[in-house]
């Protein structure tokens, strides 16, 4: 097979080692199994209109110089996210019969798509152009074929997968030895960006409704704080909240995959999430979840593969989150292997390599 150029509007960097990780992780995963893939991407988070309209023409221009440069080598575009970067890889079919797949991962969809008429036109032609269309859950699959018309055959649902190299199950108490949390702490981990649609406002009060019932209740955050004015938003209420609460800036992989072994319980209280694969790494290390019931973590948190609670609604995330503290459940368990073992990176690259192959040499 020729080459697969991947297009990403994140992708990490030195500076920036989590800023679209899991982009990454899929690229090294396919290289791993003998694919020749560049990537063009933007590797760059910072935000304001001059640093996007540089940073967004810079990009623009280095892809299609890319692919006009490549195109007789290249055998498909495969974009991550369907506006912007979808955009691209349609005029690489246009200009140079580049067949393209583009991957919906929720917020190009609930959120991007969502701010104008113009930019879900815009969408819309993107994935009725594509060969085939990835979305990571269940819930973007329903929203891609009747919000957007494109013919369900064409809509793959196919997560980015777990790295069950690097999230493995660890003992509670070797993980807290090696970072210095006491073994009597009831700890409450979430993961991801510091933003108040991620439900963090909420938790912190579910987390201040359980310290009432237990004082050795502790709230640890990982995740970015570029949202300046949220930050001091949650610095607000944690102030008046007797909750302990540990925020720390996002860290490599492995460092995370610790924090979740060393927690009692993981959370993902989110408005909206396209698929929640930090919930799946929690739940291939063994912690349990307790997530929303909103996009794909309704689906991946089912049938008591987690515990699933209303969103936005402090008192049902503590009710769910005591039920995780308090109970001992086999079957879940159970369901939390199952669920990491259809998601893991061997499924995921023998399903996307087939795709490719079928695209890629039609």
């Amino acid at each position: 097979m020729k080459k697969v150029t991947v297009l990403s509007n994140m992708y990490p960097s030195i500076e920036h080692p989590t800023y679209g990780i899991f982009v990454k992780n899929q690229v090294e995963l396919l290289k791993s199994k003998g694919i020749d893939v560049d990537v063009v991407a933007i590797q760059d988070p910072a935000k304001g209109k001059v640093a996007n309209v540089k940073k967004y023409a810079k990009w623009f221009m280095k892809s299609l110089f890319h692919l006009m440069k490549n195109k007789r080598k290249i055998a498909l575009t495969h974009a991550h996210y369907a506006f912007p970067t979808g955009f691209i890889s349609m005029m690489g079919k246009k200009l140079f019969n580049l067949p393209y797949i583009v991957t919906v991962h929720g917020g190009d969809i609930d959120k991007m798509a969502s701010k104008n008429a113009r930019i879900a036109a815009m969408t819309k032609k993107i994935l009725l152009a594509a060969d085939a269309v990835i979305v990571v859950g269940e819930r973007l699959k329903k929203d891609v074929i009747e919000r957007f018309n494109v013919p369900e055959e064409n809509v793959q649902v196919m997560s980015m997968g777990v790295d069950t190299s690097v999230f493995v199950p660890l003992e509670k108490s070797e993980a807290r030895k090696e970072l210095g949390i006491p073994s009597e702490q009831k700890m409450v981990l979430y993961v991801g960006n510091m933003i108040e649609a991620k439900g963090i406002l909420e938790l912190l009060e579910a987390s201040a409704i359980l310290q009432k019932e237990d004082p050795n209740i502790t709230l640890y955050l990982i995740g970015s704080d570029k949202d300046k004015g949220f930050m001091e938003k949650f610095q607000e209420k944690t102030a008046s909240t007797a909750v302990p609460v540990v925020h720390q800036l996002p860290m490599q992989q492995r460092e995370v995959a610790k924090w979740i072994a060393a927690a009692d319980l993981f959370v993902l209280p989110s408005h909206h999430e396209g698929f929640g694969l930090v919930a799946l790494e929690a739940m291939a290390i063994g912690t349990p979840v307790v997530g929303t019931d909103v996009g794909g973590l309704s689906y991946l948190l089912a049938d008591n593969t987690g515990i699933l609670v209303e969103p936005r609604n402090a008192a049902a995330l503590a009710k769910g989150m005591r039920q995780a503290l308090t109970e001992v459940d086999e079957d879940r368990k159970l369901k939390m292997e199952a669920a990491v073992s259809m998601h893991s990176y061997d499924v995921i690259a023998k399903r996307l390599l087939a795709l490719y192959e079928g695209i890629g040499n039609k």
